[in-house]
């Protein structure tokens, strides 16, 4: 048997050798995302001019715009609006009552609907919200009257003709005036989705 320099056979040191030889395998790191594709580029939008952007800026504010805002009860005045049993009102009376003992001075409104003219009234901590309808009034030039209904005009030439004639005194006196051929404008008020003719007044003679 040969003997190594070392002193062991060299059939031993070979053993020895092979028991401490390491293998090292590459093991791929799966934790590592594989690397995407760069994403296409986005073509460019055409260029909107201002005009356009204004115009989208009035159709989304005039879509999105709330039939009623909230307010603080104590924060309502006498001759403003609310929202009294479902209905939109003109605060004609209120008074607000002391505090308690263990809750919040309460306010007693009374309100007169703009639309019927029929009179509601609530009571409401001072504290709390109460909804106000968003009330608008345009003035139409009256240019015929057919089938009970208003043919109406802005001075920008937009016609409308899906508002009644008032029922009562106030319609009789447009039919009438209209029919002796004076020239009318009417005061059409919206809130809450309902539009009516409350007013008019004979066209200034130029």
């Amino acid at each position: 048997m040969s003997v190594s320099p070392q002193g062991g056979t060299a059939a031993g040191w070979s053993r020895g050798s092979h028991r401490r030889r390491a293998v090292q395998v590459q093991v791929p790191d799966f934790r590592q995302p594989a690397p995407h594709p760069p994403s296409p580029s986005p073509s460019p939008s055409p260029t909107m001019s201002d005009d356009e952007q204004h115009n989208q800026t009035f159709e989304a504010a005039g879509a999105g715009a709330s039939l009623t805002y909230p307010m603080q009860c104590s924060a309502l005045r006498k001759n403003g609006h609310v929202v009294i049993k479902g209905r939109p009102c003109k605060i004609v009376d209120m008074s607000t009552s002391k505090t308690g003992k263990h809750g919040h001075a309460k306010v007693h409104l009374v309100g007169i609907d703009i639309f019927t003219s029929r009179k509601y009234e609530d009571i409401s901590p001072s504290t709390h919200n109460m909804d106000v309808p968003n009330v608008s009034r345009t003035e139409y030039q009256l240019v015929n009257i057919e089938d009970g209904f208003l043919n109406l005009i802005t001075t920008d030439g937009v016609s409308k003709d899906d508002v009644k004639v008032p029922e009562g005194e106030l319609g009789d006196d447009i039919q009438a005036q209209f029919d002796a051929g004076k020239d009318l404008y009417c005061t059409i008020t919206a809130a809450m989705g309902e539009e009516m003719c409350l007013a008019f007044k004979e066209a200034p003679k130029s």
